[in-house]
């Protein structure tokens, strides 16, 4: 049985929602952003618990169709902008990439998206974007440059705009700032 997980954006996530399966005598076979797959049907009393236990723990079971797909976006989106290995990955044309992953025509998923979420899919993209930079920022990782590069930006000077439009600041500012105002990726957009 395959079960939907809102909010389930990380690691640490994933191994909350495996130690909580178990203490439910509930074996996962798959464990991904956004997903789990137990190995049987689980019985109405059993879905009871689990709706429970997500909702205690910050997540929430996804039964809606149209808001299963929203965070099929979201989880896919954060895993191409949030989990990049270091390193600049190949062009991506998001509107290709969730129409292919989801097997719907990007039209419909923009107009799911922006309906359901209230913001369209490109301003999503940009929040992450945006967050990933102030992370790479907040740990000195790297210069403005590189980070522009590894998020395929056209150039700093382009990053450096939407950085300031979202935030309210330059990078350079957020850079020297005390307060390093974050957000926990299921809370960006």
């Amino acid at each position: 049985m395959k079960l939907h997980i809102k909010n389930m954006v990380c690691d640490r996530c994933k191994k909350v929602i495996k130690e909580e399966f178990t203490k439910l005598n509930i074996t996962a076979t798959i464990l991904q952003l956004g997903e789990i797959e137990t190995d049987r049907e689980l019985e109405p009393e059993e879905i009871s618990a689990v709706r429970a236990m997500l909702e205690t723990n910050g997540f929430e079971l996804l039964e809606d169709k149209k808001k299963t797909l929203i965070e099929q976006i979201k989880t896919l989106l954060i895993e191409e902008i949030q989990y990049l290995k270091g390193h600049k990955p190949e062009s991506v044309n998001y509107s290709d990439y969730l129409a292919q992953k989801t097997g719907y025509d990007y039209a419909y998923l923009s107009s799911l998206f922006s309906a359901e979420v209230g913001q369209t899919i490109e301003h999503y993209i940009i929040s992450q974007k945006i967050e990933k930079t102030k992370e790479w920022l907040s740990y000195n990782e790297l210069t403005l440059s590189e980070i522009a590069w590894r998020l395929q930006y056209s150039s700093t000077a382009h990053l450096s705009n939407q950085f300031k439009k979202i935030t309210g600041m330059t990078p350079g500012a957020f850079k020297k700032s005390r307060v390093q105002d974050r957000k926990t990726l299921d809370k960006v957009g």
